[in-house]
């Protein structure tokens, strides 16, 4: 069965997902961070039906990713324009656009180029990348690891598994678990004397099937 929210998961990409998820929406961002501001502009751009367009715009708006600034009032005419949580998201978009660039049309073929201005009268192409705030050095997959964050913890609930069959839960199994990652909720596990165990909010078993 298809998941129509993300709502009630807690994850921040999947609570972003919320908000950005949907193709169109990405689209619309792309064009308003290229400098589209108006409905029409929007419309004549993507192709998009009207109805979808509103939705979407509404969504981005009621999120805050957007603000929508009257330009003519009277005949309900609006620019839709950057918040500062919208304009947060140009490293996502950034980091998107490059991938694609690099996986999927091919960096010989890439639509568009990143300039950075040094200044009024200086500029060189880029490629934007991660960096730590911290030291400076460049980030990737293999320099970092997920650890919890000031103390917030997962509560997992854990469950005894009978060959492919997912036990009830036991409300007398449930750990706060700092959340680093599979390895310490296995340990966690395995100190608790359970073998398998659920995450109820995936539905995602881990463990021994043997």
């Amino acid at each position: 069965m298809r998941k129509a929210s993300f709502a009630d998961m807690h994850c921040s990409i999947a609570q972003s997902l919320e908000i950005v998820g949907e193709w169109w929406t990405l689209l619309i961002l792309r064009d308003a961070f290229l400098g589209v501001r108006r409905f029409e502009d929007f419309v004549s751009r993507l192709g998009i039906a009207r109805n979808v367009l509103t939705n979407r715009l509404d969504t981005l708006v009621e999120a805050e990713v957007l603000e929508r600034r009257a330009y003519d009032e009277p005949r309900g005419r609006y620019d839709y324009v950057l918040t500062e949580k919208g304009r947060a998201l140009w490293p996502v978009m950034t980091a998107l656009r490059q991938w694609g660039d690099e996986w999927i049309v091919g960096e010989d073929a890439a639509p568009v180029l990143l300039e950075h201005r040094v200044d009024s009268e200086h500029s060189h192409r880029t490629t934007a990348v991660m960096a730590c705030d911290e030291c400076g050095e460049t980030l990737d997959i293999r320099s970092v690891r997920a650890t919890d964050l000031a103390g917030v913890h997962t509560v997992i609930h854990l469950a005894a598994v009978a060959g492919d069959e997912v036990g009830a839960v036991d409300p007398e199994q449930t750990f706060d678990i700092n959340h680093a990652g599979t390895v310490r909720l296995a340990q966690a596990a395995a100190e608790a004397g359970v073998r398998h165990f659920l995450f109820v909010s995936s539905q995602a078993v881990y463990g021994d099937r043997g």
